[in-house]
Formats: structure tokens, C-alpha cells, sequence
């Protein structure tokens, strides 16, 4: 059985890297694409992780392959008596060294991406001075609040704000700001194709940015546990050109405010008509 377990250790670093091989051929890479993001903040996460990815792939394969010659020696060589080795210092400072000083070079590189995702003062000026929408999340549902055309979005809703639910629009190709919270228990925003993900607290207002490079529709999900209903919390970012969402507020302030006779509608006057027919 000897041989048996140096053929089992043998079998993982073979299997690790004919599937990061074949991982572009069979889709188990990053989705959307070809596994390409659709943001440029979202590629340099990308390029992190791989780098993380190779590093600890060739971590693996290098004890892996270790241990399976220690192993193959063993069984070559039965006749020889096991000896006992209380340590080696040397070999404990090279595996306690190595280890830190790839754990340091990781955190410092990662520094840029982490300050330009998280922290405020490193995001867009343009994006920061005039948010998109505000975000808010309850179970189970995602609402948006988009201010008036023309105007900024304010703390506070106001009366001629826009709303919509599971569906989000953004312009194409500029950094846009959106104010995250939530409206009950602790919810997740995650636009897998972006590479976005942000915790939505209850009594908090989070900033988050990202600026998409591709045109689309993509999903936004729930990556958080928020109850019996999480399954289904699900809406759409849909990406478009600056001219197409225009239009779409467009449509939409006309739907919110206006009937069919072109007039603005209001809450008094919904009320009479509706006196009126009784």
C-alpha cells in the first residue's frame, strides 16, 4: 500500500493543474465574457486573485511534491530503520519566513485596489459630486431612488424623486455613486460581473462605485442570508448609453407624474377621480 499512498498524493497536484488548464475550455472560470469583468476595477481584482491563485498553486505543488519522495523513499528503502528528529531550526525559520514575507508583499500590493474600491476619498470626484441613485434593500426586493432630471440626489427623498424596483439603470463608460442601505436585516449587493460586493446595514448609508466598460444587462443579487425569501431577491443593472438613459428617466418621470392627457398627476387629484366614480 505503499506505493498506493504516493500515487494518491501524486494525483491532486496532477488533477489541480490539468483543471486550471482546462478551466477556460469548460467554463470554470470567472463569468460573463470569457471570465473577463465588466469593470476596470473589477479587472484589477481579477489580476489579484490570479496572482493569489498562482502563488498557492505552486505552493501546493511544491509540499505535494515532497511529500511524495519522501514517501517513494520510505518504501524504497524498508529495510532502514526510522530515526528520530527532534527539529531543524533552520527549516522552521525558512517555512515561518517565506510564508510571512509572501503574506506582506500580498497585503502592501493589494493596498491601491483595496483605497480605490473603499476607501471615499479615492473615489471618482465626478462620481462622488453627483450619486447615481440610492440603493435600498428589503426583504425581499431592491428599490431605487433616482433624483429628478436635472437635479442632484438629495439625503432626503423629495417629491419629485423617481423610484423604480429591480431594475437599475446605469450610463456606460463614467464612474457612477450609489448610497446603499438597507431597510430591515443586513442584505449584500453583488454585481458578479463587476466584481462589486458591499454589505447593506440596517441605520447605515454606504457609498459604492464602479464604472462599467460593457455595455449589458447583468444581475444583482443578494449575497447575503436575509431570510425565507433570499432565494428570490434579484434585479437587473442595466448598462446603456448616456443618451438611452436619459430616455429611460425620461419615461419614467412621464409614467410617475404625468397621465395620459399630459397632465401631472397628483395624489388630490387621484383622489377625486376616485371620489368621483364611487
Amino acid at each position: 500500500m505503499g506505493k498506493g499512498w504516493c500515487l494518491f498524493f501524486l494525483f491532486w497536484p496532477v488533477a489541480a493543474v490539468a483543471s486550471c488548464a482546462m478551466a477556460p475550455f469548460v467554463n470554470w472560470s470567472f463569468p460573463y465574457d470569457n471570465a473577463q469583468a465588466a469593470s476596470n476595477l473589477g479587472i484589477r481584482i481579477d489580476g489579484l486573485f490570479y496572482l493569489i491563485l498562482v502563488i498557492t498553486a505552486i505552493v501546493f505543488i511544491g509540499t505535494q511534491a515532497v511529500l511524495v519522495y519522501a514517501l517513494w523513499r520510505s518504501v524504497n528503502n524498508r529495510e532502514k530503520r526510522a530515526m528520530h528528529i527532534h527539529g531543524n531550526h533552520k527549516l522552521e525559520l525558512i517555512w515561518s519566513i517565506i510564508p510571512g514575507v509572501i503574506l506582506l508583499f500580498l497585503s502592501i500590493y493589494q493596498m491601491n485596489i483595496w483605497a480605490d474600491f473603499r476607501i471615499k476619498k479615492y473615489f471618482p470626484e465626478a462620481a462622488v459630486k453627483a450619486p447615481l441613485a440610492e440603493v435600498t434593500a428589503r426583504q425581499f426586493e431592491w428599490r431605487f431612488r433616482y433624483p429628478a432630471i436635472g437635479k442632484k440626489l438629495q439625503q432626503k427623498p423629495q417629491s419629485d424623486d423617481l423610484y423604480s424596483v429591480n431594475e437599475l439603470h446605469v450610463p456606460f463608460g463614467k464612474p457612477v455613486l450609489i448610497q446603499l442601505r438597507s431597510d430591515d436585516v443586513q442584505h449584500s449587493f453583488f454585481l458578479p460581473a463587476l466584481r462589486v460586493k458591499q454589505d447593506a446595514l440596517p441605520g447605515l448609508q454606504i457609498p459604492v462605485w464602479f464604472e462599467a466598460n460593457k455595455p449589458g444587462i447583468y444581475d444583482l443579487v443578494c449575497a447575503e442570508l436575509c431570510g425565507w425569501g433570499h432565494y428570490k431577491m434579484k434585479a437587473h443593472v442595466i448598462v446603456e448609453s448616456d443618451g438611452e438613459y436619459q430616455k429611460y428617466l425620461k419615461n419614467l418621470t412621464q409614467k410617475q407624474f404625468y397621465d395620459g392627457l399630459g397632465k401631472i398627476a397628483s395624489k388630490d387629484s387621484s383622489r377625486e377621480s376616485e371620489a368621483a366614480e364611487k
